[in-house]
């Protein structure tokens, strides 16, 4: 067991600085007593350290960084320690200038900002190297050490020489021929066929966006250079602390909170011994409700669970505000408990912060930190962390339990890659992810747990499998499909699905044969409507609004479960189910609006048992999730709304925030959120 497996504790604290501070030892000391009070028991450390680890090339300073690491343990409390490869110090940028990008444009950037480093050049990897091992050699065995926190938000890419012939060699290690990659690419199109290896380019408005097998296979490229760079910047990590795990922490895209778009995350997943994310909702705003923010958080929590089936981290978040939303607004009362519980109820073992302390200058100054400028233990936002912490200290008991879930979504990242990409359809509408967070929202609305997974996951522990838009499918996952429903399981897919392969090549003779032999149908056309536009579904005798897209099909063997209201196609199947074996495979051929996938989940659910029993009424606005160790279930329920609402559920618990027993009807005010336990 390792200390990170023996920490018993929920892990609640976050991202310190405390090289901003090293002129200013009364706030250090500060820091220790304050940790105290804030129940804060484990700091990230080093992030962005290394111009004070390593001022000058070859010369070293570390005892700082001994003494922080020796008080956080005389405390009590663990370090999660970074690796300082996000941001490098401006000596190397000058010295060695080959560390910084170069962009599409062909451009080389100067020193400045975080990410402005080439994951192929030489230099880099060796000052990476040699920074890193220093670390592990004098900390690995350190008593507060807890895991190892690898660089900081990877993202980004370069286009320098170094970069470019990486690329190649990725290109023909994949292909292995050049007459594989033309026809993967399509080459003859615009007289585009690749003759010589070094005529490839990466992507660029100086040259070419245009060839969709490139612009996807450079999508995948950044994908694993960025793995591969983080593979090397943990090699000596593994080799001489392999009992301490190694994390990086993922992002999600910031104002749809939507999945990231610019890294495979899935795959990523596979690399790291724990799962950790950044999560910045624009809590408050003016264009969507509570609710309606709060099921996207679940999504990318559930997503992140999902990826490698057991608890993740919350590795940064605010106790506040922020500093680079559009409009930075302060939490209200009750929202930081609430949001910070969310975490915990979606399967995170911690609620980490951005930052401990606010700095002093430059543009995080205004961010929000448990310890503001003012210094002082009794402002709101500080009593609100404590408040946290101790809610965390209280509910101890839950860490390390996981959430069960027959449902899962599918989100696959080289679909989206693929989607954005094709010029067909509207490019205002596609909106791939927000299509699957609309999905979603009937089972967040009706308490039903949820995992996000890829399409590589297995698919037999799942009752229910929903893949709307996999535009881009290739012939193994429709195999895989095709087994799972045969083998009992229930699907359902979309409009915009099945239209080309693993490298973005459209199927010849149309819908794919095993799709149609899934579906029960054959998809012929794809209607784009604009946005003035809409036609009419007619499902269980109501009459439901159809938005942006339009499936025609020719029904075989299904069964028609909608059809259109009006246009060339009225009358026509709108919805399909198709019975496979033991399963069933539903189509829905229109994009639609919330009231109709209520209906459509409705029957389903009831269909396969997949309710939730534990809750005999629920409310759209509160959110019940559950933990679950062997014997023992835990649940959150969670009021997202400003009005007062009240649920009720199967059986008397105990809050284990205020050890008050709960009767079966529950009221929550504003905000407000209950851990709750059986009574035993």
């Amino acid at each position: 067991m390792t200390r990170f497996d023996l920490e018993k504790r929920f892990l609640h604290g976050g991202d310190y600085n405390p090289d901003q501070w090293l002129d200013y030892p009364e706030i250090l000391e500060k820091d220790l007593l304050l940790m105290e009070k804030a129940k804060a028991n484990t700091f990230s450390l080093g992030i962005f350290a290394w111009s004070t680890l390593e001022p000058e090339e070859g010369v070293f300073h570390f005892e700082w960084l001994d003494k922080i690491m020796d008080d956080i343990y005389a405390a009590g409390g663990n370090v999660i320690l970074a690796t300082p490869s996000g941001a490098r110090p401006s000596w190397m940028s000058k010295k060695y200038p080959e560390v910084l990008r170069t962009n599409a444009s062909r451009e080389k950037m100067i020193h400045g900002g975080r990410h402005n480093h080439c994951f192929s050049s030489p230099v880099y990897r060796e000052k990476v190297a040699i920074i890193n091992k220093k670390l592990v050699e004098r900390y690995g065995q350190h008593p507060a050490l807890l895991m190892w926190h690898i660089s900081n938000e990877y993202s980004g890419h370069c286009h320098c020489d170094y970069c470019q012939e990486n690329f190649r060699n990725w290109l023909k290690e994949k292909y292995q021929t050049l007459g594989q990659l033309n026809h993967a690419w399509w080459g003859p199109f615009w007289s585009h066929t690749i003759t010589d290896w070094a005529e490839i380019e990466s992507p660029s408005p100086l040259g070419e966006t245009m060839v969709h097998g490139l612009n996807l296979d450079w999508n995948r490229f950044v994908t694993d250079q960025t793995i591969d760079f983080f593979e090397h910047e943990i090699k000596d990590i593994r080799q001489l602390t392999p009992d301490i795990p190694v994390t990086t922490n993922f992002m999600a895209d910031t104002y749809d909170l939507i999945p990231f778009q610019s890294l495979d995350y899935g795959k990523f997943a596979k690399h790291v011994d724990v799962v950790s994310w950044d999560c910045y909702p624009a809590w408050h705003n003016d264009w969507e409700t509570t609710a309606d923010l709060a099921s996207k958080v679940a999504f990318i929590n559930d997503q992140y669970r999902s990826f490698k089936q057991k608890p993740f981290l919350i590795m940064e978040s605010t106790p506040s505000g922020l500093n680079w939303h559009d409009v930075n607004k302060a939490k209200r009362p009750g929202m930081h408990m609430l949001s910070s519980m969310q975490f915990i109820a979606h399967g995170s073992d911690s609620n980490l912060y951005f930052q401990w302390r606010k700095s002093r200058g430059s543009s995080e100054k205004f961010h929000g930190a448990v310890v503001d400028h003012d210094n002082d233990e009794n402002n709101r936002v500080f009593q609100d962390v404590a408040q946290v912490g101790e809610a965390l200290e209280k509910i101890k008991e839950i860490k390390g339990s996981y959430k069960q879930a027959k449902v899962a979504i599918i989100y696959d990242s080289d679909n989206n890659w693929a989607l954005e990409d094709a010029q067909g359809f509207s490019q205002a509408s596609k909106q791939y992810p927000q299509t699957l967070q609309k999905h979603y929202r009937y089972f967040w609305d009706h308490d039903i747990a949820v995992e996000v997974i890829t399409k590589e996951h297995d698919l037999a522990k799942y009752d229910l499998v929903i893949a709307p838009m996999m535009y881009s499918l290739p012939e193994e996952t429709m195999n895989k499909w095709q087994e799972y429903v045969a083998n009992g399981g229930h699907l359902v897919s979309t409009y915009i699905t099945g239209y080309v392969n693993e490298n973005d090549l459209t199927y010849i003779n149309g819908w794919p044969a095993q799709l149609q032999e899934l579906f029960g149908i054959k998809v012929t056309e794809t209607d784009t409507l604009y946005p003035s536009d809409e036609n009419s579904v007619a499902y269980m005798e109501q009459k439901f609004i159809a938005k942006d897209y339009c499936s025609l099909f020719e029904v075989k063997e299904a069964e028609v479960l909608a059809t259109y209201g009006s246009d060339f196609y009225k009358d026509q199947a709108a919805v399909t189910k198709n019975q496979v074996g033991k399963g069933t495979a539903y189509f829905i051929g229109a994009r639609t609006q919330a009231d109709f996938l209520d209906h459509f989940y409705e029957e389903i659910v009831q269909e396969n048992n997949l309710k939730n029993n534990w809750v005999v009424q629920g409310n759209p606005a509160v959110s019940v999730q559950a933990r679950d160790f062997e014997n023992q279930s835990y649940y959150f329920v969670m009021n997202f709304s400003e009005e007062e609402k009240t649920i009720e559920v199967a059986e008397e618990t105990v809050d284990l925030l205020t050890n008050q027993s709960v009767a079966t009807n529950i009221s929550l005010k504003p905000y407000e959120v209950k851990v709750l336990s059986p009574q035993k």
